[in-house]
């Protein structure tokens, strides 16, 4: 299975690059979906509470490999998790959905652990 590159150079090579411009839907255990953006790390970030899912990208969808929340993307509190999943992942990207309240941040991230099982979330947990 072919993965998608992170890089717009990559991207269009394999005629990809719209495809990360897109949004990618999760699902989560109670049937809600999910509508996330993969973030291009070298842009400005907004200062504002968000949802975050690092996943493994190919074009068969996204395997969510760790799902988050916090009160500041722009703080980048999602970098290390990130830089943990590419030791064993090079191409694992940071895809992000903006959530104003901690509630519904802690719901949707309780969601999509429940359905994904992502397996650096049930690390932390042990």
């Amino acid at each position: 299975m072919e993965q998608w590159p992170r890089s717009g150079s990559g991207l269009r090579r394999y005629g990809l690059e719209s495809a990360l411009s897109r949004q990618i839907e999760l699902a989560g255990k109670s049937g809600a979906r999910y509508r996330y953006t993969p973030l291009q790390e070298e842009r400005f970030l907004p200062p504002a509470g968000a949802n975050f899912v690092i996943a493994k990208l190919t074009k068969d969808g996204a395997t969510v490999m760790y799902a988050g929340e916090t009160d500041n993307l722009a703080n980048q509190t999602w970098r290390q998790a990130l830089e943990k999943a590419r030791k064993e992942h090079s191409d694992a990207a940071i895809l992000t959905r903006l959530n104003v309240t901690r509630a519904v941040r802690k719901a949707e991230q309780e969601d999509l652990v429940e359905e994904h099982h992502p397996p650096m979330n049930l690390e932390s947990r042990a």
